[in-house]
């Protein structure tokens, strides 16, 4: 899993409420277990119509947001069925941060597991990055995960509160798998010992 560290970039706004998983990659891109090629179905209900043409004005389709990394949604973000295919839709168009009031639980953790920071924030605080991020190309946000610190582009600073151990893996880029394999060496001590004392396993 990739280090999150300190990322800047364009924020994007995404004023909706309740923006499900559904929302976020519809069901027909579930076929896949690979983690890649995935953008090309994020949001895809917004961006395009029943026969596959592209609408006008969604947001991410939006020049000046194209290469956006930060996304900066309404409450309740990620609410609906558990797929994970909704937080790697997003890395895949390269969206590493979320900020939003609140998160469905389950999405939340899954987004940390795949090495996106979601930043949850008082109503107030997201109203004025989401006034930020309607800047355009002009609203480069700063996000300094070490810090626990969110500049935007006007230089003004917001705190945000962070899990330690969340903290840990994602400065450290560890997954489920990374964080087992730092106990690499304890499991193999393990293995040996148990074959000498119970071969027959």
């Amino acid at each position: 899993m990739e280090k999150f560290t300190t990322l800047s970039g364009v924020a994007a706004p995404l004023p909706l409420v309740n923006v499900d998983t559904d929302m976020i990659i519809p069901k027909q891109f579930l076929k896949t277990v690979q983690r890649t090629g995935l953008a090309k179905g994020l949001f895809y209900e917004m961006r395009f119509d029943e026969a596959g043409k592209a609408k006008e004005g969604f947001i991410l389709d939006q020049p000046a947001y194209q290469n956006a990394s930060i996304l900066v949604a309404g409450e309740n973000f990620g609410c609906g069925s558990s797929r994970e295919h909704a937080p790697w839709a997003l890395l895949d168009a390269g969206i590493r941060c979320v900020i939003a009031p609140s998160f469905a639980d389950i999405f939340y953790n899954n987004c940390f597991k795949n090495g996106i920071l979601p930043i949850v924030l008082p109503q107030e605080q997201v109203d004025l990055l989401m006034d930020d991020a309607e800047r355009g190309a002009n609203a480069v946000v700063t996000v300094d995960l070490e810090t626990q610190e969110i500049a935007g582009p006007d230089g003004g600073k917001i705190r945000f509160e962070i899990d330690s151990f969340r903290k840990h893996c994602l400065l450290n880029g560890l997954d489920d798998i990374g964080l087992t394999m730092e106990k690499a060496e304890a499991i193999s001590a393990f293995e040996e010992t148990r074959k000498t004392t119970q071969p027959w396993l």
